[in-house]
C-alpha cells in the first residue's frame, strides 16, 4: 500500500471518504422494480439494508415500531431517556427549545438520572408486542451492568456500540468486558464497534459478533475528530473492515459477520456508496432525524454530546422534511437526496446492472473529487 510521506518523521495512507468516490455504471442495466435490497442477519431479514442508530432524536419505542414495519431495523438507546424517565417528553420538548450554547449543559444535566432495569424490560417489551424485530445497545461500560435485563426481556439483537470498540480493551480500574465469552454465553446475536481499520474489524470478528460496526458513529453530530483528533474516513474504513470479513471467512471456515457501516450516511448517494465499498448495510441517524415522528423534533443528537467529562458531540437543528415513510420509501419532493433512499439505492444498482446487495459489492467505483 502506498506511503504519503507528511514529513521527514512521519508518513500515512491516503485515505478516501464517501464523497471522494463514485460509482461506475456497467454495460447492463436493470427495472429498479427488479432490484432486492433485502438484507439478513442470522436468523433476522428484513426488507431494507438499514439499522437506525441508536440516538434520542431519532429511536424512541414508537418509531422503533414504524421502522420495523417499514422494513429497517431501529435500535433504542438503553442509555438514552426512554430508560431514565417514565416519560421523557417533556424533556423532549425542552431540548428542541434551548440555544445552542445551552444545549451541551442541559444534556449533560439531564442525562444524569439513573439507568432503570425495570424500564429497559418495558421497552424492551413495547417493542416486542408490535411483533417487530428487537435490537437495542448498551456502551462496553454499561453492558456487563445492564445486560440481564437486557436478556431477560427477550432482546432478538444486541448492539454494544461505542465511538470506539476493541476486543482488547486495557484497564487498571476495573474489568474490562470480555467480548468473546460475553458472546458466546449469549443466545441472541450481537452487533459489535465501532471500528475503523483491518486489524480491529478482524479481533471483533474472533469475537463471535454477528456484525461489525464500520465508523465512530455520530455522523452529522460528533466532533469527535475535532475534540480527539481520530478519524478515518469511512470509505477506506468500510473497504479495510470488508477485506478483513474476506480473510476472517478464509480463517474460519466460512463464518459469515455482517459489515454495517455506520456514520456520514448524510444521504442516498452515501449509503449506495457504502455498499459499494462492501457493507451489508448502513446505520443511519441524521436522515430519519428529518421525519416528522422523529422524537427530536427537527434537532439531532447522540450519546456523545453528554458526556459528563468530554463532550464529542452537539444538538444539531435540520428541521423536518416529511414522514418516515416518505424518506425512506417516498415520493420524495427533493432533489437533494435526502428522501426516498431506498428507492434511490434500487435506481444506483439497477443503474450499475446488479440484482441484489451482495453483488453490488462488486460494482468498480473511482476516485472522484468532491463536488463544492
Amino acid at each position: 500500500m502506498t506511503q504519503v510521506e507528511i514529513g521527514r518523521g512521519k508518513s500515512g495512507r491516503r485515505a478516501y471518504a464517501l464523497d471522494e468516490i463514485g460509482i461506475v455504471p456497467s454495460r447492463r442495466t436493470r427495472d429498479p422494480e427488479e432490484v432486492s435490497i433485502s438484507w439478513q442477519i442470522d436468523a433476522y431479514r428484513f426488507d431494507l439494508p438499514v439499522v437506525v442508530s441508536p440516538m434520542d432524536s431519532v429511536v424512541s419505542p414508537k418509531t422503533a415500531i414504524q421502522i420495523g414495519r417499514l422494513g429497517g431495523l431501529a435500535v433504542l438507546d438503553l442509555e438514552g431517556l426512554w430508560t431514565r424517565y417514565e416519560d421523557p417528553t417533556p424533556l423532549l420538548e425542552e431540548v428542541a427549545t434551548l440555544d445552542r450554547d445551552a444545549a451541551t449543559r442541559r444534556l449533560q444535566e439531564i442525562y444524569t438520572a439513573p439507568i432503570d432495569d425495570e424500564l429497559i424490560g418495558r421497552r424492551i417489551e413495547e417493542i416486542r408486542a408490535a411483533g417487530v424485530t428487537t435490537a437495542v445497545r448498551l456502551s462496553p461500560q454499561k453492558t456487563v451492568r445492564h445486560h440481564k435485563a437486557v436478556i431477560d426481556a427477550g432482546v432478538d439483537i444486541f448492539v454494544i456500540r461505542g465511538t470506539t470498540v476493541s476486543a482488547e480493551h486495557v484497564s487498571g480500574r476495573a474489568e474490562p468486558l470480555n467480548l468473546k465469552q460475553f458472546i458466546y454465553e449469549l443466545d441472541v446475536p450481537v452487533i459489535v464497534g465501532g471500528c475503523a481499520t483491518y486489524t480491529a474489524a478482524l479481533h471483533l470478528m474472533r469475537t463471535g459478533a454477528a456484525g461489525v460496526l464500520v465508523g465512530f458513529g455520530g455522523g452529522a453530530s460528533h466532533t469527535t475528530r475535532n475534540v480527539l483528533g481520530v478519524v478515518v474516513p469511512m470509505a477506506t474504513a468500510i473497504s479495510d473492515v470488508a477485506a478483513a470479513r474476506r480473510d476472517y471467512m478464509d480463517e474460519s471456515g466460512g463464518r459469515y459477520v455482517h459489515v454495517i457501516a455506520d456514520g456520514g450516511m448524510g444521504g442516498s448517494g452515501d449509503i449506495a456508496k457504502a455498499i459499494a465499498c462492501g457493507a451489508d448495510a448502513v446505520m443511519v441517524g441524521s436522515p430519519l432525524a428529518r421525519a416528522t415522528e422523529a422524537p427530536g423534533r427537527g434537532f439531532h443528537w447522540g450519546s456523545e454530546a453528554h458526556h459528563p467529562e468530554l463532550p464529542r458531540g452537539r444538538r444539531v437543528e435540520f428541521g423536518t422534511i416529511g414522514t418516515l415513510q416518505e424518506i425512506l420509501h417516498g415520493p420524495s419532493s427533493l432533489a437533494d437526496g435526502s428522501m426516498n433512499l431506498m428507492g434511490a439505492l434500487k435506481r444506483t444498482m439497477a443503474t450499475a446492472g446488479y440484482s441484489d446487495l451482495k453483488e453490488f459489492q462488486r460494482v468498480e467505483v473511482v476516485v472522484a473529487p468532491p463536488q463544492r
